[in-house]
């Protein structure tokens, strides 16, 4: 097992989060390995880091240090983590100690009776409501949009099976969204209520900024888990959109053209050039051509894309024959 923690500036942390992460570890009958993930932090996290790394030289859960280059932000940072991670299961963890180590047990546990994403689930979240309420709205939002139904998509504990980590790419802000992109993909999501306490020490590293980032971040992964293979068929039904919608404003200039306003009972004589109608429907008609060519260009190059790198729009979880081949 590899736990991946992301380390932004928590310095006064990171020893009693190693202590409790290591005491949870060794209650497990599996090997294990801790990676702790410097994001540029502009305290003494990474020296606390590898005073970690000399005194625990000789522990049989080996601890490992990343550190970036500049702040890349978390989702950078889990990306990291994931792809030097070692463990047939990945979990990942936040270094502010508002997450328990001691869940860990549990999400592994619910892992191997059959899913290959178990999530964390703050039920009882003790911070400032100013961010709970915007996290509940977005929680919905997400669930509703993206049909995976999670309570609680911001939560960083996950535990995740590595075979799957290793099929993604994660940009932005969507280290959240990687149970909506896995489900896209078959992966068996599950929730699991977890503990949540009041940060003691350090600064949050979140505002309210990040929402409007983390909606902009849904309708990306959206597109890219619905319609990546298929880009006609996104702009196609923009394009259908506009051709409605233009439909509707040249039957009104038809409308305005005859005076046929006054068959309803309503007293108004203008011909439809002094009203804005005309360059609506130049815009409509704009925009769907726009989106017809749109569709043909994003076809194009997705198959530019898997054709040049010998890639399949598919994964095969596995093959099985009766006998052996000849």
């Amino acid at each position: 097992m590899s736990i991946v923690i992301p380390v932004f500036n928590e310095e006064s942390n990171l020893d009693e989060l190693d202590a409790r992460l290591r005491d949870t570890l060794r209650t497990l009958e599996t090997t294990s390995e801790i990676l702790y993930v410097d994001d540029r932090s502009t305290d003494a996290s990474r020296e606390r880091i590898r005073s970690l790394l000399r005194r625990h030289a000789d522990d049989p859960i080996r601890t490992r240090l990343i550190h970036l280059r500049r702040n890349f932000g978390q989702t950078a940072a889990l990306a990291a983590g994931f792809e030097a991670a070692h463990g047939e299961v990945v979990v990942a963890l936040d270094a502010d100690l508002q997450n328990d180590p001691a869940d860990i047990p549990r999400l592994v546990e619910t892992l191997d009776s059959g899913y290959d994403v178990v999530s964390g689930w703050r039920r009882r979240r003790f911070d400032h409501w100013s961010r709970v309420v915007p996290s509940r709205v977005a929680n919905a939002l997400i669930s509703a949009i993206s049909g995976v139904r999670l309570h609680d998509h911001g939560c960083t504990l996950k535990a995740y099976r590595r075979e799957l980590l290793q099929e993604i790419h994660l940009y932005g802000e969507m280290h959240r969204f990687i149970p909506v992109y896995l489900a896209r993909q078959g992966a068996r999501v599950v929730e699991v209520e977890v503990g949540h306490h009041p940060r003691k020490r350090g600064h949050s590293k979140y505002g309210s900024d990040r929402i409007f980032k983390v909606l902009l971040d849904l309708v990306l992964i959206l597109f890219m888990s619905r319609y990546f293979t298929r880009p006609m068929h996104f702009f196609g039904q923009a394009a259908l959109l506009f051709t409605a919608c233009l439909g509707i404003v040249v039957s009104a200039m038809v409308v305005f053209k005859f005076g046929w306003l006054s068959l309803v009972g309503v007293d108004y004589q203008a011909d439809f050039v002094q009203t804005p109608l005309p360059a609506l429907a130049g815009s409509l008609l704009t925009g769907a051509v726009l989106s017809l060519f749109l569709g043909v260009l994003g076809e194009i190059l997705i198959r530019i894309y898997f054709e040049l790198q010998d890639l399949r729009p598919f994964v095969i979880a596995g093959i099985e024959s009766s006998s052996e081949p000849p």
